[in-house]
C-alpha cells in the first residue's frame, strides 16, 4: 500500500515531491499541525469489528468488543439465494448513494517505534451536486503531507474511492468467488459470513480479497474486511494494509459506509516494514433535495456552475 518503501534519498526525495504536487494540484493551503496519537474510534451507531491487529489491540484496549465467534450454523434459506438477494439490495444501494451529498475525511499516518505519528497525509472533501444535478468533489480541507518514508500511489486512491467502501452488485459478482462461512452475531445484528476472491485479476482493476458480513433479516452488507489486490508491475514494491469497512443503518433502508480504518505493518519486499494507521469517515449524510444526514450538519457554501 500505500505507495512503495522508499529506499535511499533520492526515492525518498522523489516520493515526497510526488506528494506535494497531488497536495497541490488538490488545493493549495498552509502547512497544517500533524495530528498526535491514534486516530478516533468508529462514529456511534456502527457495526463493532469483530477483530483487530495486535496493534490495534493495543490502540484500541479500552474499546469493548461485542461481537461473537462465528459459528457453522446453517443458512436459514439456501446460500445461493442469499447471495443473489445482498447483491440485488447493493444494486439498489449504489443507486440511491448516487442520489447523496456527504464528506468525506481521510487520514493517513506513519507510526514510528514509539507509537507515535511522524507523517501525516490527510484530505478532506464534500461529495456535491451543482444545481444542473451533475455529482462532482470539492476538496475543503488539503494540508502540505508530511510523510517522508513512504508515498501515496495511484493503487491507493483507487482503493478509497471503490475498494474500502466496496459495493458488490451483481454485474461485480461474477468477478468474485464467495463462500459462505457461517453465522455470527455482531453487535445486535446477526449476520451471514462470506469469504470472496477475485477470480482473476485485470490490468488497472482493483479488487477486495477479504470477508464480507450481510445482515440476516434485510440482506445488505454491513461490514467488509480484507485487502485491496490488483496486477502490479515487476518492479513495483507496494503493500497493501487490512483493512475494515463498517456501515450504519440510515432511516431503516440502507446501510451506508460510514467509517473505514486500518492499524497494520506494511512489508515491501525492499525488506522495510512501515507501521501505518488510517482513517476514512463518511458524514453528513444527505439526500439531494432533502435533509437526511449522518452526523453533525455543516453549511455549505452555493455551488457554483
Amino acid at each position: 500500500m500505500i505507495g512503495a518503501a522508499i529506499v535511499g534519498l533520492k526515492r525518498m526525495k522523489m516520493g515526497v515531491k510526488a506528494l506535494l504536487m497531488v497536495a497541490c494540484a488538490l488545493l493549495a493551503v498552509p502547512l497544517a499541525a500533524q495530528q498526535r496519537g491514534p486516530l478516533p474510534p468508529p462514529p456511534p451507531g456502527t457495526v463493532v469489528p469483530s477483530s483487530v491487529s495486535s496493534d490495534s489491540a493495543k490502540t484500541n484496549a479500552s474499546r469493548q468488543e461485542t461481537s461473537s465467534h462465528i459459528t457453522n450454523e446453517p443458512p436459514a434459506i439456501p446460500v445461493e439465494q442469499i447471495i443473489q438477494k445482498f447483491t440485488q439490495h447493493e444494486e439498489d444501494f449504489r443507486k440511491e448513494r448516487d442520489n447523496y451529498t456527504y464528506t468525506q475525511i481521510f487520514v493517513f499516518q506513519t507510526i514510528d517505534e514509539d507509537g507515535r505519528p511522524d507523517g501525516e497525509y490527510r484530505l478532506t472533501s464534500d461529495i456535491l451536486f451543482t444545481p444542473a444535478g451533475k455529482r462532482y468533489e470539492r476538496v475543503v480541507d488539503a494540508p502540505a503531507p508530511t510523510l517522508s518514508r513512504i508515498s501515496m500511489s495511484q493503487q491507493d486512491f483507487d482503493d478509497i474511492e471503490k475498494v474500502w467502501p466496496l459495493v458488490l452488485t451483481p454485474d461485480e459478482l461474477p468477478k468474485y468467488d464467495v463462500k459462505y462461512v457461517g453465522r455470527e452475531q455482531v453487535d445486535e445484528v446477526g449476520t451471514y459470513v462470506f469469504d470472496i476472491t477475485p477470480k482473476k485479476l485485470e490490468k488497472s482493476l482493483r479488487y477486495l480479497q477479504g470477508r464480507i458480513w450481510v445482515e440476516d433479516r434485510d440482506f445488505q452488507i454491513v461490514k467488509t474486511r480484507g485487502k485491496a489486490t490488483g496486477l502490479l508491475k515487476k518492479k513495483e514494491d507496494q503493500a497493501f494494509p487490512t483493512f475494515e469497512t463498517f456501515r450504519e443503518n440510515i432511516e431503516g433502508h440502507y446501510w451506508f459506509p460510514t467509517y473505514t480504518r486500518a492499524d497494520d505493518i506494511l512489508r515491501f519486499k525492499s525488506g522495510q516494514d512501515v507501521h501505518i494507521r488510517l482513517s476514512v469517515r463518511y458524514q453528513n449524510y444527505k439526500r439531494f433535495g432533502s435533509t437526511i444526514k449522518i452526523g453533525k450538519a455543516t453549511q455549505v457554501d452555493p455551488e457554483k456552475p
